[in-house]
């Protein structure tokens, strides 16, 4: 789980200093208050680590792939300002104790961590992105990369490498002989191969780059606001999609390969911490449809057993007959990939959701909110959502209120703009779901907006007497 996002000079973000995320965390805020951006700061990553050129030092996008499409370097710096350096910066805690192999002696640990820290400094020479330095620290052990000489139009730059482990400032011995520079790193957060071949003890480096690349790229889910139209048929050819695709497309995929899992998911635990019991990913979605009140059947069903196509029936509430995802209403082809990518993915993984509440009922927005949170009970999930729906906030602060939903893990804020930079401000819900910094001009003006229609309506009671 992410525990902390950080930046600096990414795009209206001027100053972003260890915002703190929680199992369940919601990004609200008016267009263009730079919400979409903090999820950014974690695709952006996610993108690098899924690029196949080392020496690109940021995926900034632009393929279908990507997930966020950034443009140009400029594009990302705040204030366009080419001679500013980017910093992001991440804290994450793995799944479980992350245990680093000592390099020098056979099946013996280093050191463990229960927590990861990286930061990442950048810079720009003749429009290119290079790493000025970054920083891995695990508890109270760190490896640091650092810029030794800058880059030139005919040099490269040079680097250095050290680390602080089990309180040995100098822990990394250099291999006998002339003391070579080490070139750029791989992407913003990689060792080049010489950071193991020019030491004796620094075998253990890899295992450090790739626990980052495990945290972004096999424990990080998105789904885009603009989900695909559903159809009347599918094909499948028996594969295994990572998540449901960036728009949904392949939600139904995602339910046809996780019945070759069998029952995998709970809706729930006994006090013993047993499951009370398992059903199959298609069972968890059609559950909560029903708990949504959407509708009450859902089935993916095989054409015909000498075809690979397959088709959705749902069934409304109080009808007898099936029919296809496309006769029903639109809220519920688009509230499919929600549920698939929530009761689909690992548990223990992190999901990014912008917009989920598109195209539903307010009464489902609010509904959103309980799914949600037992995505995160019960499959251990963390949520970080960008929103603007007054009806899921409302339902988080509700269950609060209730006791169904521990006060520790939610984390809600408002993003604003002046015009300049945006900011953050951590909404403060206390233990009886209430907001006591609740924002001006949040939701925009309901009661503004009463007193407007009392007026107008005097008025013409006036006018008609």
């Amino acid at each position: 789980m992410f525990r902390t996002i950080s930046a600096r000079n990414f795009k209206s973000w001027k100053s972003l200093d260890s915002l703190a995320l929680a199992p369940v965390t919601g990004f609200f805020g008016s267009n263009s208050s730079g919400k979409t951006s903090l999820l950014q700061i974690l695709l952006l990553m996610k993108q690098t680590t899924a690029a196949a050129d080392r020496r690109q030092v940021l995926n900034l996008g632009g393929d279908e792939r990507s997930p966020i499409s950034l443009g140009l370097v400029r594009d990302i710096l705040f204030d366009h300002d080419m001679d500013a350096s980017l910093e992001l910066g991440y804290t994450w805690q793995p799944p479980s104790e992350f245990a680093v192999p000592d390099p020098t002696t056979e099946d013996a640990t280093l050191f463990t961590a229960s927590e990861v820290n990286f930061e990442t400094k950048l810079a720009i020479k003749n429009g290119q992105l290079y790493v000025e330095g970054f920083r891995y620290g695990l508890d109270a052990n760190e490896v640091v990369m650092n810029l030794s000489k800058a880059p030139s139009v005919r040099r490269n730059p040079e680097y250095d490498l050290r680390a602080n482990i089990g309180g040995d400032p100098a822990y990394l011995k250099r291999v006998t002989g002339r003391s070579w520079p080490l070139p750029p790193p791989a992407k913003s957060y990689g060792f080049p191969d010489e950071a193991v071949g020019y030491y004796q003890n620094s075998g253990f480096v890899g295992v450090i780059e790739l626990e980052l690349e495990n945290q972004f790229g096999d424990r990080t889910f998105y789904l885009g606001p603009l989900r695909s139209y559903p159809k009347r048929e599918y094909h499948w050819q028996g594969l295994r999609p990572v998540d449901v695709g960036q728009s949904g497309e392949r939600s139904i995929e995602a339910l046809l390969a996780s019945n070759l899992r069998g029952r995998t998911n709970t809706r729930g635990y006994d006090s013993r911490g047993h499951a009370k019991k398992r059903i199959t990913v298609e069972e968890h979605v059609a559950a909560w449809l029903k708990d949504l009140e959407l509708i009450s059947e859902f089935k993916v069903q095989r054409i015909s057993e000498e075809t690979n196509l397959y088709r959705v029936l749902v069934r409304r509430a109080g009808s007898k007959v099936d029919v296809l995802l496309t006769d029903v209403g639109f809220g519920v082809s688009q509230i499919l990939p929600v549920l698939v990518l929530l009761a689909y993915v690992p548990e223990g993984s992190t999901v990014l959701l912008e917009q989920p509440e598109i195209h539903l009922h307010p009464a489902v927005q609010a509904g959103l909110a309980d799914v949600i949170l037992e995505a995160a009970d019960t499959r251990s999930l963390q949520v970080i959502v960008e929103s603007h729906s007054e009806h899921l906030l409302r339902r988080l602060q509700r269950r609060v209120a209730e006791r169904s939903a521990d006060l520790d893990d939610i984390a809600l804020y408002f993003c604003d703009h002046n015009g300049h930079e945006s900011s953050a401000n951590r909404l403060e819900l206390n233990l009886l779901g209430e907001i006591e910094n609740w924002p001006e001009g949040f939701f925009g003006d309901p009661f503004g907006e009463t007193a407007a229609i009392v007026k107008a309506g005097l008025k013409q009671r006036l006018e008609i007497s």
